[in-house]
This record gives structure tokens, C-alpha cells and sequence, in this order.
């Protein structure tokens, strides 16, 4: 290395080694990375390699150009795919046909919501509107479809599949058939164009429910305003301050951000009508009927029947929690961003002999300075993938919580190469200060763990096709989930809500949290209380996951003839431990009703395989790596190619019944009350 490349190597790193070395303890290199702050890129030379490294994205002019690409490919893999004979070829064809669609318009999903330059933004929404609009024609593509059911109806070919190879073949026939591919011309381009409308309705409804309301400074009280972003004379308010110990901070943020937006509100109320209508098109009786048909739960009777169960056992749990909480400020030392990246690193470590290494993006790679990319690495395997963490709070930028997939694995046959997974994962965490790195309230490290599921899930999985690995499929999709899942939904957030166990057990917290500055560990009887409380407000969580899911099972059931907001206020005041707030209006912040429309219900469905996966496999020992390979075997490296419930039976060794489902949300609605509040007394 020459003398003035080293020069520049130690310039670029100084801020890193600076904030390492004015730490009393000592972290590790992952740790080490995320407890600095970011520094600016100092070469001035070095080539915009474009953003994820696509070099037709260093500009926003870019995207007109990969999706002109993509859809000349999707031209030609259409073409391949009805004239060739029918065999596993036209299921690669098809496969091809998907992940090409998918690189682009995942990306750009991601991007109009997350860069903060407008102009990147408007450029990839227009590429997700262009492509979308193609994706709706091929899904009531006559011939696309004729070619798979030639296939399909063959039973000698047929036969001659492999089992992943005819999952995938009956998958993309279940997408034509849920589109309307039966009806006739007329009724077909009337289905497209239903789904041309809800595109635009599911972007105008996603993008509102994350945008801040404001009210005039003058009617918040001055001391209070610190605590809200500034807009001239007007306070905004971008969330609902949940973790804030300021009673009078937490009222506020909650009936200013739940007012009532009157222009959201219609286009709720359109998405509604619109999604029923394209149901009942296609032949189903309702839109929740179509979208839980290929689900674990079937349809909405069985979800229905089962909701009700689970309220009357949680009835009356709210008032326990609100008052024996814990106070967030006295863990956030202990739990600083480093900290618990060092804690994913070490358990993931020990489970899957993965390893988590911070690289320095190159110029152009990334939308925002602070964003920090990770190299997945396996012991043994090599490179898996790349994760982006976008983590900081950005004016513009969805306060929710999310994974997202910008491109999905799959073994290339062109290349004879695995096509490694790329993801993003986004928080909201607060900048580090002058005097300390980021540091989180135990709700933060618990939704990090959770998130980094979803990504590990992607990682880890080894499919030989896009259309199941863990991603949204594009293709014959007329939705993209920003929870990035191409697997069955109400499997897709059994990997992150697992991880909420493992950030919730002592033996795990107690191998990462530590004073940021003295370096000491967190007290055993912090540990002990931190955990139990979690394990009440995780009761907290299944009720409200309740009371979202009825709801959303209401929203997508037959025309009710009343506003939303009415049909909120009824079930809140049925089913829901607080009551109803007048002039607000939660559902216009339900986003989930985007990218899981009449499936909410899958948390549920999902915490019950977790609970029943932890307490089975983990709960003895939660860092055995013979029980992670396992999981890793059963379930995360399947993606979608397997059945759900096979994955489950493959893992608990044993096929769980309805009632083991029950049973295991029974378990996590009953808490030790009496322990707890001993202890909180105590």
C-alpha cells in the first residue's frame, strides 16, 4: 500500500478507532462499529458504484433504465415460456420470469419510502406503479397460464418433477387462479384494472399512515415542545411516544397523530370496496376468502372462531400492565446499539456459526450516511448475503419498523452460482450524542431482535427458486409486503418472533448488556425484572394482536355499510381492554393492512409455532447449536418450497393439533401476576 492510500485508510477510520479507544470497554468489531458515529466518505475520486451497487441506480434517471431492462427480459422469458415444450424448464422460465421483475420493483419499493432525496423517491414509484401495471397483465396472461396448465395436467411429466420443482409449478397456478385467469375477456381486463387501481391505492394508503400530523406550537405547552420535531410555527408529530415516562407527552402524541385525515380516510374506505369487489369477481365471497385460501388457517371461520376464544381469556389484562411497568431510562445505558449488535453477533454466533461483519459501503452504495452494511458470514459456507441497516431517524422516513428484501436468493442455473440474499432492515433509533453512542429502551432491543429474525430468515434460507425463497415475489403478486416474505404469511413472522424470545431470557441479555461506559454488566436482578415484565407486556402485545387481527377480519369481510372509524369504535369497545378516543382514527396508521390484508391474524398464528418452538427446543438451553442447526434445517432454509405445518411437524418433531395452537397463546396470556408484582413492589 502506498504512502499516501494508507494516509487516506487512516484518515477514513480515525472517527471509528477514536470512539473505540474513548470507550473504558471494549468492543468487538461489530460492536465497535455501530457504537461510532458515521463519518463522511473522503474520496472524492472513487466512482458512484450506484445504489446496492446497481450501476444504472447512481441517479434517479437510473430506474427508467433497469426496468426498461427488466421488461424487455420479461418479453423474451413470456415468448420462452409459451413455446417451449412443457416440462421443469417453463418452471425455470417462469422462476426467471419473477426474480427479473423482482430485483427492480423490490428495490424500488424500497427506495420511494426510504431515500431522502425526492427525486429518487418519485423515480421509484413511478418504476413500482410501471412494473406492477405489467405484473396485473401477466397474472390474466391467457397463454402464460395455458403453458403451466399444459404441464400441470399432464400427469407423465408431471411425475417426472422433483417435489420443489411442482410447488413451485402449483404455486404460480394458484396466482392465476386467484386473479380471475378463468374469466372471460370483458371480466379479465376489468380484474386488471381493479388491480391497477389498488396498486395506486395501496401506495397513497402507505405513504399516508406514515406521514406526521402537526398542530400550531402555540397549543402545546413550551416546556413540551423538545419533544416533538419543529415545522416554523407548527409541532409535528411522527409517532406515539409510547416509550416517553411524560404522561402529558404520551397523550398528546396519541390524539395528535390519531387525528383524523380525511383524505386517507376515503382512500381507505376505496381500498376497501375495491379489494371486496375484485373478490367477488374472481369468485370468491369475500376478500378475506381469497386471501387466506392457501394459508395455514384456510379461511376467515376458522380464524374467526378462534380470535374469539383468545379475547375472552385475555379480557382485563391491560390495567395489570400499565401499572407495573419498568422505567426504559434506567436499561438504555446498558442496552447501547453496539451492545446488542454484538449480542445478535454473538448468538447467532453460537447457533448457526454465522458471523456479522461491518463493511464500509462504497460510494454511492447506500441512501444515507449513517446507513451501515453487514457481510453475512458462515463458519464453513462462506458468504451468505448482506444486510443494510438503515437505523437512525430521518425526517421522511416510515417511523414503523420493517424488513425489507431487495433481491432474493436462488441457485442461477446460468451462472451454476447462488444468487445471495440482499436486505435491508430499517428502524427508528435515536443519533448518538456527543457524549454517548445510541443507546435503546428495552422495547428498541427487542424490536431489533425481532427485525434481524426477519433477516436471518432470509439469510439462512437456500431455496432453488426466487418464487419460494423468503421475499416478496412480484410476479403473479399483486401486493408487496415491506415485511419481505414470499413464504406462507401466517408462517413469516414465526423466525422474528422467536427472537423475541431469545431477547427476552437472562442467560442471552446477560452475554451483551453492559454499561456503555464502565463496561460493568447489567445487575441480576435488572436482568430478572426486565425479563419478567417482558413476559406481561408480551400478553400486552398477543391482546392488542387480537384486537388488530378481528378488526382487519372485519375491514375484509362483506360491506358493512358504516365508516371505519365506527366499525373501529364498536370492536374497541367489544373486544378491547381501553376505550375508544374520540377524533382519532388508528386505523388510518394501520399500514398492515397493505401488506397483510385480511392475514393479521398470522401474528397470532405465528407466535403460537414460536411459543411452542421455544419452549420445546430452546427454552432449556437457548444458545445449543445442535437445536440451531436443527431450526436452521426444519425451517429457515426452506423459504416457501415446503408446507408450512411440515416445517413445523419437522422441528417439534410432532404434528400440532388446533388445540396445541390454543394452548400455546393460552400459555402466553397467562403471566405469573402474582410473582411480578411482588417483585415490583419489592
Amino acid at each position: 500500500m502506498s504512502a499516501c492510500k494508507r494516509l487516506l485508510y487512516v484518515v477514513k477510520h480515525r472517527s471509528l478507532w477514536a470512539q473505540v479507544r474513548r470507550n473504558v470497554t471494549t468492543w468487538s468489531p461489530v460492536g465497535a462499529a455501530f457504537n461510532a458515529k458515521p463519518h463522511r466518505r473522503l474520496d472524492l475520486f472513487e466512482k458512484n458504484v450506484g445504489l446496492f451497487g446497481v450501476p444504472e441506480l447512481s441517479c434517479p434517471a437510473g430506474f427508467q433504465a433497469a426496468a426498461k431492462t427488466a421488461l424487455k427480459n420479461t418479453q423474451r422469458l413470456v415468448e420462452k415460456a409459451c413455446s417451449s415444450p412443457p416440462g421443469a424448464e417453463t418452471v425455470e422460465c417462469f422462476d426467471q420470469l419473477s426474480d427479473g421483475l423482482c430485483k427492480v420493483a423490490d428495490l424500488a419499493d424500497f427506495i420511494k419510502v426510504a431515500h431522502p432525496d425526492p427525486a429518487f423517491r418519485e423515480a421509484a414509484e413511478k418504476t413500482c406503479v410501471d412494473i406492477g401495471t405489467v405484473v396485473e397483465k401477466l397474472n390474466t396472461n391467457v397463454e402464460l397460464c395455458k403453458s403451466l396448465k399444459n404441464l400441470l395436467d399432464n400427469p407423465n411429466i408431471v411425475a417426472q418433477l422433483d417435489p420443489d420443482t411442482r410447488r413451485v409449478a402449483e404455486l404460480f397456478m394458484f396466482d392465476f387462479e386467484i386473479s380471475g385467469i378463468h374469466l372471460d375477456d370483458k371480466l379479465r381486463k376489468e380484474a386488471v384494472g381493479l388491480h391497477v387501481k389498488l396498486l395506486d391505492l395501496n401506495n397513497e394508503f402507505l405513504v399516508g399512515s406514515h406521514m406526521p400530523n402537526r398542530i400550531a406550537r402555540s397549543a402545546i405547552p413550551e416546556h413540551l415542545h423538545l419533544h416533538f420535531a419543529s415545522e416554523g410555527s407548527f409541532i409535528q408529530v411522527g409517532g406515539l411516544h409510547a416509550d416517553s415516562p411524560d404522561d402529558l407527552v404520551r397523550e398528546i402524541a396519541y390524539r395528535i397523530y390519531l387525528y383524523p385525515n380525511a383524505d386517507l380516510m376515503n382512500c381507505l374506505e376505496e381500498l376497501l370496496k375495491c379489494r371486496h369487489k375484485l373478490a367477488k369477481l374472481v369468485g370468491y365471497e369475500s376478500y378475506g376468502h381469497r386471501a387466506l385460501k392457501g394459508t395455514m388457517a384456510k379461511t376467515p371461520v376458522t380464524a374467526d372462531s378462534e380470535y374469539l376464544l383468545y379475547l375472552f381469556l385475555c379480557s382485563g389484562l391491560s390495567s395489570a400492565l400499565y401499572r407495573y411497568n419498568i422505567e426504559p431510562s434506567l436499561y438504555s445505558p446498558y442496552f447501547s446499539l453496539g451492545a446488542c449488535m454484538e449480542g445478535l453477533n454473538n448468538l447467532f454466533s453460537q447457533l448457526y456459526g454465522v458471523s456479522l461483519m461491518s463493511e464500509h459501503p462504497s460510494a454511492g452504495e447506500v441512501w444515507s450516511e449513517d446507513v451501515r452494511k453487514l457481510a453475512v458470514v458462515h463458519e464453513t459456507e462462506g458468504l451468505l448475503g448482506y444486510i443494510y441497516c438503515d437505523f437512525f431517524h430521518r425526517s421522511d422516513k416510515p417511523h414503523q419498523d420493517c424488513h425489507f428484501t431487495i433481491r432474493g436468493g436462488r441457485w442461477c442455473q446460468e451462472t451454476s452460482q447462488y444468487q445471495l440474499p440482499v436486505v435491508v432492515l430499517m428502524l427508528s433509533l435515536p443519533h448518538p450524542s456527543k457524549s454517548a453512542p445510541t443507546l435503546l429502551t428495552p422495547g428498541m432491543m427487542e424490536n431489533l431482535f425481532h427485525e434481524m429474525g426477519h433477516a436471518m430468515h432470509s439469510m439462512l434460507g437456500r431455496t432453488r427458486y426466487q418464487h419460494v425463497t423468503v421475499i416478496p415475489s412480484v410476479i403473479l403478486r399483486p401486493v408487496v409486503s415491506p415485511l419481505g416474505t414470499r413464504c406462507s404469511t401466517d408462517f413469516a413472522e414465526v423466525p422474528s418472533i422467536l427472537m423475541e424470545y431469545f431477547a427476552t431470557d437472562y442467560r442471552v441479555i446477560s452475554q451483551f448488556a453492559r454499561h456503555y461506559e464502565t463496561g460493568q454488566p447489567l445487575p441480576e436482578s435488572m436482568v430478572a425484572r426486565l425479563c419478567e415484565s417482558k413476559k406481561v407486556c408480551g400478553a400486552a402485545d398477543t391482546q392488542l394482536q387480537i384486537f388488530y387481527a378481528v378488526l382487519d377480519q372485519i375491514y375484509h369481510s362483506k360491506p358493512h355499510n358504516r365508516s371505519t372509524t365506527d366499525i373501529l369504535k364498536d370492536m374497541q369497545q367489544k373486544f378491547y381492554g381501553l376505550p375508544y378516543t374520540p377524533n382519532t382514527a388508528w386505523q388510518l396508521r394501520f399500514s398492515h393492512l397493505i401488506g397483510y390484508g385480511a392475514k393479521y391474524y398470522s401474528y397470532l398464528m405465528s407466535r403460537a409455532v414460536a411459543s411452542m418452538v421455544w419452549k420445546q427446543c430452546f427454552v432449556q438451553d437457548p444458545l445449543n447449536r445442535d437445536m440451531g442447526e436443527r431450526y436452521r434445517r426444519e425451517m429457515l432454509a426452506h423459504g416457501g418450497a415446503k408446507e408450512p405445518m411440515l416445517m413445523v411437524e419437522g422441528m417439534l418433531q410432532r404434528r400440532p393439533t388446533i388445540e396445541d395452537f390454543v394452548d400455546a397463546l393460552v400459555s402466553e396470556l397467562n403471566p405469573n401476576f402474582e410473582t411480578f408484582i411482588m417483585d415490583s413492589e419489592s
